[in-house]
């Protein structure tokens, strides 16, 4: 009879970063987490959270995207995608302290919706998203100088992507564009275009190359031909002055970790084990991807679909693992069978980071009067960043 030995394993420093308890200072924004946070074995968890939060009581409105573990959607007052978690946020004027449990720019653009006596709280700052920050500001001005340098910026309307960071909404929103989500994206492009000289405009799309050319090219009916990509990381984006001034859209070279690794391999593979399979996927995947599946949407979307879909029927989704894994036992009971598009098992590594000892930290913390994790937009970038809003807020 064996006995077990103890792995000599020691975490390394990424690990230690990916459970939160390090700090990357390396990283474009701060991940420093002030206080001690509760141990992650600690048996009381759930009941210190629930205390926290009644003694808070309307004070605090707990925000709960999708993507979040369900150990944090336990206590979220509201569950949703990004905007509609902002709006949520807005629509609360009563509660003094807004905590966010998704990433930076979701709680950035709740900042900036909601009223100047209101406070958004992160509860881990290091909880990013890496397609918002392949977009930084600097880049973003570099881009224009090029299209500037093009003779075709007077022509480009800028259409942001709500995945992005409150410098990029405000850069939007200066010059004349609109944000949209992956709902409204279509609609966001037909404004886009039809603003100028009929079938002059271009659109500068922001910060995910897969959603614009998903929009432009199976939504609306543009090819391929008519999409270029601007890498930030090459001179002059890696495009000649003749492609920028023959490109109808010009696709930012940024994308989603999560989606993007599905492949057309995942969608046959899952065909082939699963006869009869519907595959639904969200607009962030690849274009090949989204060409094989059966039915394309939004995170929402996504979720009626399910809700609408007859007992019986079989479900391959491409989108984050925890929301997969939600709707799979919730629909169990339904008889439908829902499972995740890849055989690969992969979570939003950034929004996985709140987790129930940050979220316990951040409302303990409001309890004994300390506000942790604030975001706060400056002024001058919170009002174009509104501008591109409101400028979405009314589109037809």
């Amino acid at each position: 009879m064996s006995t077990t030995q103890p792995l000599d394993v020691q975490p390394t420093p990424l690990a230690l970063l990916l459970l939160g308890r390090e700090a990357d200072p390396s990283s474009e924004r701060g991940v420093d987490c002030p206080g001690e946070l509760p141990s992650p074995s600690d048996p009381d968890l759930v009941e210190r959270a629930r205390a926290a939060k009644e003694k808070l009581g309307d004070k605090v409105f707990v925000l709960g995207h999708h993507y979040q573990r369900d150990e944090v959607i336990e206590f979220a007052d509201v569950t949703g995608d990004s905007f509609k978690l902002a709006r949520e946020a807005a629509a609360r004027p009563e509660a003094e302290y807004i905590v966010f449990c998704g990433v930076h720019f979701m709680a950035e653009s709740a900042d900036i919706l909601t009223s100047a006596r209101q406070q958004v709280v992160l509860p881990d700052l290091a909880a990013g998203c890496s397609m918002a920050d392949m977009a930084t500001a600097e880049q973003v001005a570099e881009c224009w100088d090029v299209l500037t340098e093009a003779g075709v910026a007077e022509r480009t309307v800028p259409v942001s992507y709500m995945n992005s960071s409150a410098d990029i909404k405000a850069f939007t929103g200066r010059h004349g564009g609109t944000i949209c989500t992956s709902s409204n994206a279509r609609r966001a492009l037909d404004w886009a275009f039809e603003q100028g000289e009929p079938g002059q405009n271009k659109v500068l799309f922001l910060p995910d190359q897969h959603l614009g050319r998903n929009t432009a090219v199976r939504d609306m009916g543009l090819s391929l031909d008519d999409c270029v990509v601007y890498n930030p990381h090459k001179p002059g984006g890696g495009l000649t002055t003749e492609q920028l001034r023959d490109a109808r859209m010009i696709l930012w070279r940024g994308h989603c970790s999560v989606h993007g690794r599905f492949s057309l391999d995942s969608v046959d593979d899952v065909r082939a084990r699963i006869p009869g399979v519907n595959v639904l996927v969200h607009p962030e995947c690849k274009h090949e991807v989204v060409q094989a599946a059966d039915f394309v949407g939004s995170t929402e979307y996504i979720i009626k679909a399910l809700e609408a879909a007859p007992a019986g029927s079989k479900w391959a989704i491409g989108t984050e693992l925890n929301l997969v894994r939600r709707l799979a036992n919730r629909f169990a009971d339904e008889d439908k069978e829902v499972v995740f598009l890849d055989r690969t098992v992969c979570f939003c590594s950034t929004m996985n980071r709140i987790d129930l000892p940050h979220l316990v930290w951040a409302l303990e913390s409001l309890v004994e009067g300390t506000v942790v994790n604030r975001i706060e937009v400056d002024t001058k970038t919170e009002q174009y960043a509104k501008m591109a809003l409101e400028r979405m807020l009314a589109l037809p």
